[in-house]
């Protein structure tokens, strides 16, 4: 038996970061990202790699990421029902 726990109502489970920046990229387009998350690697020639740099070595950088893809998880959910 392997001591991993599984974690389904997790929305972050599972999910690398580079999969978190590509969602909020297609979702919000770099300028949107780069509007609710100020920094360099959104605004100024933004791509995924040169982002994935950044975000690995700076955690408070990483848990805005995260913070904004769950923010997106709700806010479309929240609008699939209609509220």
């Amino acid at each position: 038996m392997t001591n991993t726990t599984a974690q389904p109502r997790n929305p972050l489970h599972g999910k690398t970061l580079e999969a978190l920046v590509t969602e909020l990229a297609d979702f919000y387009g770099w300028e949107g990202l780069g509007e609710r998350i100020n920094i360099r690697c959104f605004t100024h020639d933004p791509s995924v790699s040169s982002s994935l740099k950044f975000l690995r070595k700076t955690p408070w950088a990483r848990d805005k990421v995260e913070s904004l893809y769950l923010f997106m998880l709700r806010d479309t959910r929240r609008a699939e029902r209609g509220f």
